[in-house]
């Protein structure tokens, strides 16, 4: 990604932390299972919480879950989960570690099944990022129906803190759908790099 100074999305401009995450990772397509799993386990913890809280903390978690190596976290133990929930910093929701470490045990059935996690998610789009008619220029929903439809099927498979409004920040942040605004910079960096599906807009789940 460019360096220079770039227009934001009308998120993106609470401060630094949020700008540099805008920039360089928000929307980028992600074929690595660790930076997957590191995108959902954000969004799991960041539930009732701030964004820029999650950022702030992003260091610490990493610390506590080995770097989000979900095939480590699904071995962890309960000596585990004291060990994180005592490291300085750390979010003190109990509930919320637990289910990082239930989401890498289901993450580990998901990559023996389809041969990564990150297989298993791009193939509900065929491998290419969705750019929604509209939402370029703003009229975002909260969730939609294949929010919805992957929401199902990973709580089928035992998975927590994966409501349909939750994975669809979770599709945006790791690049299954394309949520930047049209004018800016990042917008054209993706669709001129990665495979794209240009769809008309699914309806906001209630």
């Amino acid at each position: 990604m460019t360096t220079e100074p770039m227009g934001y999305c009308a998120w993106a401009g609470i401060n630094e932390r949020e700008r540099r995450y805008h920039d360089t990772e928000w929307g980028i397509p992600v074929h690595d299972d660790r930076k997957m799993f590191e995108h959902l386990t954000l969004e799991n913890l960041q539930c009732g919480l701030s964004w820029d809280l999650m950022l702030k903390k992003r260091e610490i978690f990493r610390k506590c879950f080995d770097n989000f190596d979900y095939n480590k976290i699904a071995d962890y133990t309960e000596e585990d989960v004291q060990r994180i929930l005592h490291t300085e910093g750390m979010l003190k929701a109990e509930r919320k570690v637990r289910a990082v470490i239930q989401n890498a045990r289901c993450c580990r059935q998901i990559r023996d099944e389809a041969g990564s996690l990150c297989g298993y998610l791009w193939a509900f789009t065929d491998g290419k990022t969705i750019v929604y008619n509209g939402h370029g220029e703003g009229r975002v929903p909260v969730s939609n129906g294949l929010s919805a439809r992957i929401s199902r099927d990973l709580k089928k498979r035992g998975f927590k803190y994966v409501g349909a409004i939750t994975l669809y920040s979770h599709l945006q942040a790791c690049g299954i759908i394309n949520d930047h605004d049209a004018d800016c910079p990042c917008f054209r960096h993706i669709i001129e790099r990665y495979p794209i599906l240009y769809l008309e807009p699914e309806g906001e789940v209630h």
